[in-house]
């Protein structure tokens, strides 16, 4: 499984938000669940790390307060907000994503040798071609976003089982395509 760092803590926040706000997300029971599993596992991640030196307070490096986790100041109500408008948009974007597109989509998500940088390749290819099928009212990169969610959302759809592997893979692409323009919507 793929370990969720700092980095990618925008993103995750904001796709699981989208997820959970979507009308139509059939998965909100194993998306809860996904979700309190990786804040689990960033708190023994935390907990293990050697890393950390003891400060004068009794806490390590400001990580923990009380033996609790410290949330990444993160304002949850904006990204409520932001995912909410995004999945507004993405209802709008859903009726021009053809069934076709979610099974292809689906095949290479169940496709165990493919490597998380062929998965991303594909994902990115299929959000461009569905990209220029969309007339654009609002910028490439926010389209795109959105585009990504939704795919996201059709596919665990479609098979609540590859839950894991394709919110991995999306808040990575998300990561690596689209982390400014985040930060920049959610103001940090």
């Amino acid at each position: 499984m793929e370990q969720m760092n700092g980095s990618l803590q925008l993103e995750q926040a904001l796709l699981f938000t989208f997820l959970e706000v979507s009308p139509d997300c059939q998965f909100r029971e194993q998306l809860q669940s996904y979700r309190e599993s990786l804040k689990r596992q960033q708190v023994t991640l935390y907990q293990a790390s050697d890393d950390d030196e003891l400060q004068t307070d009794g806490n390590r490096s400001g990580h923990f307060q009380n033996g609790e986790l410290e949330e990444a100041p993160t304002n949850e109500e904006v990204i409520r907000i932001i995912a909410a408008q995004l999945a507004e948009i993405g209802d709008q974007l859903n009726k021009e994503i053809q069934g076709r597109v979610v099974e292809d989509l689906v095949q290479h998500f169940r496709n165990e040798t493919l490597s998380r940088e062929d998965i991303a390749l594909h994902m990115s290819r299929t959000v461009k071609e569905l990209l220029r099928s969309i007339p654009l009212d609002m910028s490439q990169e926010k389209t795109m976003l959105v585009l990504a969610m939704v795919l996201t959302k059709k596919v665990v759809n479609r098979v609540p089982s590859l839950l894991q592997r394709v919110c991995n893979a999306t808040v990575n692409y998300m990561n690596q395509q689209f982390h400014e323009d985040i930060a920049r919507m959610l103001g940090e």
